[in-house]
């Protein structure tokens, strides 16, 4: 006998979940101080952002906000590159079926299994003109999105929307573009760096401070 639980207003995100989620990773996920990216660049800040999806309350709130984002499209299944995408794709999967609207998840190695069957995308099988949504936690570049993509097309599937936690505004969503994947974040590097107004970075420069 199949499990039947059915529950729509799970994935429904309420008023106050995504300002309760930055408060998460504003407490649990930021750190200051100069550090090495991924991507190679050197910041002034970094997001762990791991440290709230694997939480109970945070892995549940981004699955709740992510499929709030996807309501209206038609997908097949939702993944992304591991490790970013993996926290995320449990927490998608159980809300999803919770809700009577299940939705099959992967994710992606950075490279395929020696042992085995040598596969790179690891989840329920993936066909052919299947529409994708890919998903990561912290988007920089996008390299690792931007990878994902090409596994996800050379297997033929149909990817036109890539969602991440945090889109720290250094090139991702330029790159995703440039392969016609539009990427959409919950949340951007203003919402953790506070921007001095244009008065005092003037006032600022005018005396001899900033660049």
């Amino acid at each position: 006998m199949k499990t039947k639980i059915k529950d729509a207003s799970i994935t429904i995100p309420l008023p106050g979940d995504k300002e309760r989620l930055l408060q998460l990773l504003k407490k649990e996920a930021v750190s200051k101080g100069k550090i090495t990216l991924s991507s190679g660049k050197v910041s002034d800040f970094y997001i762990d952002a791991r440290r709230v999806t694997l939480s109970a309350e945070g892995a549940y709130l981004c699955g709740k906000i992510i499929l709030g984002m996807v309501k209206d499209d038609v997908v097949d299944c939702i993944g992304g590159p591991s490790l970013g995408a993996d926290p995320l794709v449990g927490s998608i999967g159980v809300l999803s079926f919770q809700a009577g609207k299940p939705i099959n998840t992967f994710i992606i190695r950075k490279t395929p299994k020696t042992h085995g069957k040598q596969q790179q995308i690891e989840g329920p099988s993936l066909k052919s003109g299947h529409r994708v949504v890919l998903i990561d936690d912290v988007a920089t570049a996008g390299n690792s999105l931007v990878q994902s993509l090409e596994i996800l097309k050379a297997i033929g599937l149909k990817v036109s929307k890539a969602i991440c936690l945090v889109d720290r505004e250094e090139g991702a969503k330029e790159a995703l573009a440039s392969h016609q994947c539009q990427l959409v974040s919950i949340f951007d590097r203003s919402d953790f760096i506070r921007l001095r107004p244009r008065s005092c970075l003037a006032t600022a420069r005018r005396e001899g401070f900033g660049g």
